[in-house]
């Protein structure tokens, strides 16, 4: 791997990943496109240093969250934790620490069903500019379609977990799909978006980090090219960091129907390109 390759890697994961426009999908292209123009692949086969490279991005995107939520996370567990011990369960930060702890299995749930049979579709990047197009679809409908203003609860956290595990399909956002879920129930842009990225944290640590060292080699660590991985890992988490930012003071702005038109244009291209392409 070379410092240009996890750079840029670094930076589709820290744009992409919580911007509601498929970080799966925006790899899946820039990597399909290289090999279009190189006839070589943008990274080497799946291997434990890309593996390894995978966990540090994911980390890095992590961190990025915990920065800049650390307020809230604070808030929240010290909530959870004196909720417990006094009994008095009506705090809204202990109402959120229940629904992350009552999403999340439902998230894992349906992802482990799933992580099979939606592996082999980021071999094919029609299909996954398809999924992106439907996460236009969603993002879209969520706004045109969306109930009367209400608060989290129960009900809408489940939903929101079942929309996470539906994002193993590549080319559908795991953020859009969960703040497009929060809209659709009627809950404010803002306030999904922080319950989406603060959810996506056990997920992160679970799926895209402590599950995949499972394949690795470790005997291999002393040839990994540390330097490389040191600037994607700088790279996702300094555009990650800035992604979140932006994007939250944005969604006070902007309604979701704006990432939908990304979704839809680049959804569109891509598969059109992608279809000339095979028939060359």
């Amino acid at each position: 791997m070379h410092i240009l390759q996890a750079v840029i890697v670094g930076a589709v994961q820290g744009i992409s990943e919580f911007l509601p426009i498929s970080s799966s999908a925006h790899i899946v292209f820039a990597q399909s496109l290289y090999k279009i123009a190189t006839g070589a692949n943008f990274l080497n086969e799946v291997g434990s240093e890309e593996i390894f490279f995978d966990i540090i991005v994911h980390l890095a995107t992590l961190l990025a969250v915990f920065i800049f939520f650390r307020k809230d996370i604070f808030e929240i567990l010290k909530a959870f934790f004196l909720g417990l011990k006094n009994k008095d369960y009506t705090n809204p930060d202990f109402k959120t620490a229940i629904f992350i702890l009552a999403a999340t299995p439902i998230t894992c749930i349906v992802a482990l069903i799933l992580k099979e049979p939606t592996h082999a579709l980021v071999e094919n990047p029609k299909i996954v500019s398809l999924f992106l197009i439907i996460t236009g679809f969603i993002l879209y409908f969520s706004e045109k379609l969306k109930t009367q203003n209400k608060e989290m609860n129960l009900k809408t956290a489940l939903w929101t977990g079942l929309a996470q595990g539906l994002a193993v399909f590549p080319g559908l956002s795991r953020s859009g799909l969960t703040i497009a879920t929060q809209v659709f129930s009627g809950m404010d842009r803002v306030k999904a978006a922080r319950f989406s990225f603060l959810m996506s944290i056990p997920i992160i640590l679970g799926a895209s980090m402590a599950y995949p060292m499972l394949e690795m080699d470790f005997s291999q660590m002393a040839n990994f090219n540390y330097r490389a991985i040191f600037w994607g890992f700088m790279t996702s988490f300094i555009v990650g960091y800035l992604c979140v930012k932006y994007f939250m003071k944005l969604l006070g702005k902007v309604t979701l129907k704006c990432f939908s038109y990304y979704c839809f244009v680049v959804g569109a291209l891509m598969f059109l390109l992608f279809s000339i392409c095979h028939h060359l």
